[in-house]
């Protein structure tokens, strides 16, 4: 077992996490609404249109 390159990936793998707590922190705080235009990361996230099963119905196959 080489334990300078474990080292290393755990250096890597603690600053991954490191970044996630920051990013969970900052959406803690930010609850409220904001105005302006949300990031382009959250704005990726959400997914427009209607959920998947639902189809346009006419009058008449309704009734």
């Amino acid at each position: 077992m080489d334990v300078l390159k474990m080292l290393t990936d755990l250096r890597r793998e603690r600053e991954q996490i490191e970044e996630a707590i920051v990013t969970l922190e900052r959406l803690a705080q930010g609850r409220g609404r904001r105005r302006g235009r949300p990031p382009a990361w959250l704005s990726a996230i959400k997914k427009r249109g209607r959920p998947p099963g639902s189809k346009n119905r006419s009058k008449e196959s309704a009734a």
